[in-house]
């Protein structure tokens, strides 16, 4: 059994060779035929020399340098697109997810399972990256359809017949771990450590994050139009309401109406509108995007990949 690693590499430079070391020592003792690729998305670094060095030492290091910053979803599909494993293995290249924990993944392969998710047992982030990954996924959780674990690992395996129909979809907003849920086929969870990163710090701020949110939110589910709506319905009903109680208390208690009040709800349902065309906006915006049928990333230098 043929075994693919993938690996986006962004700003790692110094992680590049202890990453290939890892992965290499934990493979060699489960199969003698594996690869493993690196896709760099195009960073400020040396990352691409790093891993042109490894390959060039190791010929089942395969390299793909990204045209330019894809970001992290989209050098993953660059990396799946052109594996040849009969199991692919997606992971960061931080090492936060131990590549010891690949046997986890293929002992429930090997039990039946397609697809093989990894949960975290407790994040190693700094405090106020938790904070953000924490308001991240409890807004995710809230915005999406399902049930959305937040501890969810970045780690994960899955077959060969799944990665033919992950490269299937082009969805210009891809979030892998929810596509792959998406795609379907019998899959399971297995609970791994984290570690604290390697080396560096995360390049995701929390504006990133809420960047990446937003993409999510409005591309797995269209639970944001369905508030407007219902939050326009509330809205209008209070105004029923308050209209009715403004006529009685007009006739029987002498009530004498002011511009503030007038203005403060002007204000308010303004607000609420403009909300609400935003919302709307951001999905006519995604179809405008997917309807340019763009290619999802350009490759601009490969090594190995050929051969």
């Amino acid at each position: 059994m043929k075994i693919s690693v993938v690996s986006p590499v962004y700003m790692a430079e110094k992680i590049v060779p202890e990453l290939v070391k890892r992965i290499t020592a934990e493979l060699e003792l489960i199969t003698n035929d594996f690869e493993i690729i690196l896709v760099d998305d195009c960073g400020p670094d040396n990352s691409w020399q790093k891993i042109q060095e490894e390959c060039k030492n190791k010929s089942f290091v395969k390299g793909i340098k990204l045209s330019r910053n894809f970001g992290q979803h989209y050098a993953i599909s660059a990396g799946v697109a052109n594996a040849k494993g009969d199991v692919i293995v997606l992971m960061d290249c931080d090492l936060q997810d131990n590549p010891k924990d690949i046997h986890l993944l293929l002992q429930k392969h090997k039990e039946g399972y397609d697809v093989v998710f990894t949960k975290r047992k407790k994040r190693k982030h700094t405090f106020v990256k938790r904070v953000n990954a924490y308001i991240y996924n409890r807004l995710f959780t809230f915005f999406s359809k399902g049930d959305y674990d937040i501890n969810s690992g970045s780690l994960v395996l899955f077959t060969k017949r799944v990665g033919e129909e992950f490269n299937k979809l082009q969805d210009t907003d891809r979030l892998y771990l929810q596509m792959l849920k998406w795609i379907g086929f019998k899959s399971t969870v297995v609970t791994v450590e984290h570690n604290k990163r390697f080396e560096g710090k995360s390049s995701y701020s929390f504006f990133k994050l809420v960047k990446i949110g937003i993409q999510g939110w409005t591309s797995h589910s269209d639970k944001l139009l369905k508030l407007s709506v219902y939050l326009g319905l509330v809205l209008s009903l209070i105004s029923f309401i308050a209209s009715i109680s403004i006529v009685i208390k007009y006739f029987f208690y002498n009530l004498l109406p002011g511009w503030p009040s007038i203005i403060v709800t002007i204000l308010f349902s303004t607000g609420v509108i403009l909300m609400s065309i935003g919302v709307l906006g951001l999905y006519v915006g995604k179809i405008f995007v997917q309807s340019k049928n763009r290619p999802l990333y350009i490759i601009d230098k490969s090594v190995n990949i050929n051969e």
